[in-house]
């Protein structure tokens, strides 16, 4: 009975409180508009805090994979110190901006504060408690982690309701009253959970007398090509993702259902979290966690053809068939693109053990950090460049330019197929 209290004590909920802290990283359209007209600059202006933000995440968690792998209690704390400063700096250069309109100095602190500092947190937040669970849960490694990092995942979905309500609720400058509260609260919450944050008592961390024992030789034990496969696949993944749900909102209007996006972001945040869960809990049945990712990009195939053949976007208003494979391709890519998330680590550890496995994810997670980059921008330069922006229901949208990232996600996700397929090896559990 112990030993499964603290399971969940010394690992799942300590985890959960870190991830569904850092993961409401993903609200920032929520507020985006809001920061872009309370400062005084455009809203693409501001867009880059939140590519920053996913740079950082995947780039500090490649570069402090070792220091979350020696001593996890430094590294939450560092997750937890950081993310709440990025958090409140954030909210005191968009009270700064407001007061001087139209300033270098805020938008800058904001690329530095939400960008930066917050994603240092979330790189170093993020990493920590994956080893722990894995360590605590060894028998069902996918579950533990599917449920941490679907706490990431549904962070948005919690987190959404109550930024809009304070947003509603504060008054003039709510916006970054809603900051300075928002860090103190994920304060306590990420401070609890790296207080309970443990790994099991009698897990003795392998001793690395050399060189020759460190990450890049754990990574010469198999074909390199595996790893590179690995990284690959799961930047292309990511990148397919976010093109995609950059784009989700415009393409909803286009089959007619603009009143009810808010519905439809909220169904797709939570196949995003059922995804992480769901697609890792399955991993742990098959004797090659691989052939989840093959499934993965088979069904994001599959679900992209069919829209694309159909030319769902562009016929589907008033088309209830084609409304429900739009809107299944938009659920599936969700759900598909967070179990790329969660596989990850139980997939790296199956491969190269758990000595090093924290570092070795951490540079594996700095896919995550140009995806970041590449997946929204490739998007909308397409919709920019290609198809012909029409007005529909006061909106203006460009149907052939989605259809047109559809096609390119399809190429992209045949290529991630064929990685998974001939590049990464097969190994035994």
């Amino acid at each position: 009975m112990k030993n499964i209290q603290n399971k969940w004590i010394r690992g799942a909920i300590p985890a959960l409180l870190l991830h569904c802290s850092i993961g409401t990283v993903y609200c920032w359209s929520i507020f985006s508009q809001e920061i872009a007209d309370y400062i005084g600059f455009s809203k693409g202006a501001t867009e880059w805090a939140f590519s920053f933000a996913i740079f950082f995440l995947g780039m500090s968690a490649a570069f402090m994979g070792n220091i979350v792998e020696k001593n996890i209690h430094k590294s939450s704390l560092i997750a937890t110190i950081t993310f709440a400063l990025g958090m409140a700096g954030t909210g005191f250069f968009i009270w700064y901006g407001g007061n001087n309109p139209h300033s270098i100095l805020a938008l800058v602190g904001i690329y530095v504060c939400y960008g930066f500092i917050m994603g240092i947190g979330l790189g170093t937040g993020y990493l920590s408690p994956v080893k722990t669970l894995m360590l605590w849960f060894q028998d069902k490694k996918g579950l533990a982690t599917g449920l941490a990092v679907a706490g990431f995942g549904a962070a948005k979905a919690i987190a959404s309701p109550i930024m809009q309500s304070l947003l509603s609720n504060l008054g003039e400058g709510g916006i970054y009253k809603m900051f300075y509260i928002l860090a103190a609260v994920y304060f306590v919450m990420m401070f609890v959970g790296h207080l309970l944050l443990a790994k099991p008592a009698d897990w003795v961390e392998p001793q690395t007398k050399s060189k020759d024992e460190g990450v890049v030789a754990t990574l010469k034990r198999e074909p390199i090509a595996s790893y590179i496969g690995i990284w690959l696949m799961f930047y292309l993944n990511i990148t397919c993702g976010l093109a995609l749900i950059s784009q989700e909102k415009m393409i909803i209007k286009c089959i007619g259902l603009g009143g009810a996006i808010g519905i439809i972001s909220t169904v797709s945040a939570i196949f995003n979290a059922g995804g992480r869960l769901g697609f890792s809990a399955w991993a742990d049945k098959l004797k090659d966690r691989n052939t989840i990712y093959k499934l993965i990009f088979i069904l994001s195939i599959f679900f992209t053809a069919i829209v694309l053949a159909t030319n769902g976007i562009q016929k589907g208003e008033g088309n209830i068939l084609l409304i429900i494979l739009v809107l299944a391709l938009i659920f599936f890519v969700n759900a598909g693109y967070g179990g790329g998330f969660s596989n990850v680590p139980t997939l790296l550890s199956d491969h190269y053990g758990m000595g090093n496995i924290s570092a070795i994810h951490g540079i594996t997670l700095s896919a995550w950090a140009f995806a970041g980059l590449t997946g929204n921008q490739m998007a909308s330069f397409i919709v920019s460049h290609f198809g012909n922006p029409i007005e529909h229901n006061g909106v203006m949208v460009n149907p052939t330019g989605y259809q047109n990232v559809l096609i390119v996600t399809l190429v992209l996700y045949a290529v991630a197929l064929c990685l998974s397929l001939f590049l990464v090896k097969p190994t035994k559990k």
